[in-house]
């Protein structure tokens, strides 16, 4: 039985099976309506959430399956004090298969070593979103063509956000690969993934302050939203969230075939005026994390569609 709790956990072979899959399920709907048919997805979410919550849930009903959960921890027995092992246990008696997201870094791995059904990461606080980077990495392949040879710029929070070092993890494994960091010093890349990460991987980057310095080198401009519930401090938040806001004009800095990426929601760090754009993807990516959610439910379900 096999879990995602990283993108890691999956070879670059696995990787590119899993997205042919994905793109096959955008092609053929069809074909996968009822290759779940029987089966149900546990969603057990115990912090907000939009587009993960109803993109799997999204993902599991186009594959003829069915769906239940929870969509808070107020409104499941973790409000009594039950332990995220013995609440999957008892999921594992109702589902085939469970996505999770829980605040703390490292419950869904805890989860999934008491589950006897495959546990999803859907997010454990800052730390890893690794369908987020399934999505992220099926944009990038089905707009682009490729997942090497990019120029990637992360623009925004790139201290507390999952999905910026999800991603940075995920790329790194492929060749040619230029980060630019774009972000205000106090929100810079953590050490552990500059130096652990990039340094000891001889992976080309470099760290500005300002999205302008940064425009005309990039393939990919991957936005981010100042996220108010990892600051502790509401000043800091103020101070930083309106840091970074793309708007036409900067696009106009831009070459002609990037593609600007936001996992969502976004705030007012994409001006409305750049949604027209043909390069704007966020909508478009929001869609294919139906389309992997899809092709990894049918993978670690081991499901045959012919």
């Amino acid at each position: 039985m096999q879990h995602l709790m990283s993108p890691l956990d999956l070879s670059v072979e696995e990787l590119d099976k899993l997205l042919t899959l994905a793109n096959d399920i955008e092609k053929n709907p069809h074909k996968y309506a009822k290759a779940c048919e029987g089966k149900k997805l546990a969603t057990c979410f115990y912090e907000p959430s939009t587009r993960t919550r109803l993109s799997f849930e999204a993902a599991m009903l186009n594959l003829g399956g069915s769906v239940l959960g929870f969509s808070s921890a107020d409104s499941s027995s973790a409000s009594k004090g039950e332990s995220v092992s013995d609440t999957i246990r008892v999921i594992s008696c109702y589902a085939d298969i469970c996505a999770m997201r829980h605040p703390k870094e490292g419950a869904p791995l805890v989860a999934s070593q008491r589950s006897t059904i495959p546990v999803i990461n859907a997010g454990d606080g800052g730390h890893q979103h690794p369908t987020q980077t399934l999505t992220d990495l099926l944009t990038i392949r089905s707009l682009k063509g490729r997942l090497d040879n990019l120029t990637i710029g992360l623009c925004g929070d790139l201290k507390f956000g999952r999905t910026v070092h999800s991603l940075i993890h995920a790329l790194i494994r492929y060749p040619h690969i230029k980060f630019v960091l774009i972000s205000p010093e106090e929100l810079r890349v953590p050490s552990y993934i500059r130096e652990d990460v990039l340094v000891k991987n001889y992976i080309s980057f470099r760290e500005v302050e300002r999205l302008e310095d940064a425009m005309g080198d990039l393939d990919i401009l991957y936005m981010t939203r100042v996220q108010r519930e990892r600051f502790f401090n509401e000043d800091d938040y103020v101070r930083m969230k309106d840091f970074y806001i793309l708007d036409r004009k900067k696009m106009t800095l831009a070459k002609e075939d990037m593609i600007v990426m936001h996992p969502l929601p976004r705030v007012n760090e994409i001006s409305v005026d750049v949604d027209d754009d043909p390069r704007a993807a966020y909508f478009k990516q929001a869609q294919y994390g139906v389309y992997v959610r899809m092709a990894l439910i049918l993978t670690l379900l081991e499901v045959e569609v012919c």
